[in-house]
């Protein structure tokens, strides 16, 4: 039986190897079912074996980076002595779920799953996300926290922390502007391509189920900022930065990738009209923010 699976994320084709069967599956990754492919290549992005006999690193051979809340539980990282990584990936529970050990430049990943179905289901997913994220940045690609919209095939993304409106303001715009779709609602993927910006739905998309595997130009990246009325403003290079720099996934500790990261990070903030939304979440805001920030994508 071949337990191989191929899948495309923004033109990128990963291959997932399941060693072993019973609670380890493709049943874990439903989201994936749009990104499958019958593609294969010899060089894919990145290969990810799982198999729950991966035993961690020894602790002689590794050091702690550092231990980061998601919002959604906790990553703790290691740096090994043979240049690669090890993840711990837990639950909102604290509860791990996930052992990921990779190499250098995340090409080759393998992870072992714990628990029930939710957590090896979590577990698997999160450890894409990071093999996927950090894998990426050689390939001029961004995976970013934000909830997207397409219209006339320009995609424009809204960025914020969770709870300030992001899915809001898209609610907006899908309600009271003609002509636009739902591409993602919380991790849609940057691709620069012959120096234009695109961006891509994913297999990540929060609580909102919205697995799409569409493109489209990177019309506008927006800020959005609750306020008593409704404005916008465009933001210069630097103010850009800082707004864009903690929506996306990055290894600050790793000098190469992390270099590789803020090329991409520069070629989009270059080519790319970066935008604050004061706002309400009423019809309003999305016309004032539409008026002002579609002329980009003309």
């Amino acid at each position: 039986m071949d337990n191989s699976y191929w899948f495309t994320l923004a033109d990128l084709t990963i291959k997932l190897i399941f060693k072993e069967g019973g609670l380890n599956n493709i049943s874990l990754l439903p989201s994936f079912a749009p990104f499958s492919t019958p593609h294969h290549t010899d060089r894919p992005l990145f290969q990810l074996i799982i198999d729950d006999g991966l035993q961690p690193v020894p602790k002689e051979q590794r050091t702690r980076i550092h231990t980061f809340d998601t919002g959604n539980g906790d990553i703790i990282v290691d740096r090994c002595s043979n240049g690669g990584h090890q993840f711990i990936i837990k639950d909102i529970q604290k509860k791990s779920c996930c052992l990921l050990v990779t190499n250098h430049d995340f090409t080759e990943c393998s992870c072992a799953l714990n628990g029930n179905y939710d957590m090896r289901s979590y577990g698997l997913n999160n450890a894409l996300m990071l093999a996927y994220a950090f894998a990426a940045c050689k390939e001029h690609t961004l995976l970013i926290h934000a909830s997207l919209v397409r219209q006339h095939g320009y995609g424009y993304a809204f960025i914020a922390k969770s709870g300030t409106g992001k899915s809001t303001q898209v609610s907006m715009w899908l309600r009271y502007l003609p002509g636009c779709d739902l591409m993602n609602d919380d991790n849609p993927i940057i691709r620069v391509i012959n120096g234009t910006p695109y961006i891509y739905g994913s297999p990540w998309s929060g609580k909102t189920p919205c697995y799409r595997n569409v493109k489209a130009r990177l019309g506008a990246i927006t800020q959005i900022d609750r306020a008593p009325q409704n404005s916008v403003d465009r933001l210069s290079p630097i103010d850009a930065l800082v707004h864009f720099l903690p929506s996306c996934s990055s290894i600050k500790w790793e000098p190469a990738l992390y270099d590789q990261f803020m090329a991409t990070v520069t070629q989009v903030i270059e080519t790319t009209g970066f935008y604050m939304l004061h706002c309400r979440p009423d019809r309003e805001a999305a016309v004032v923010c539409h008026q002002a920030i579609v002329k980009v994508g003309k």
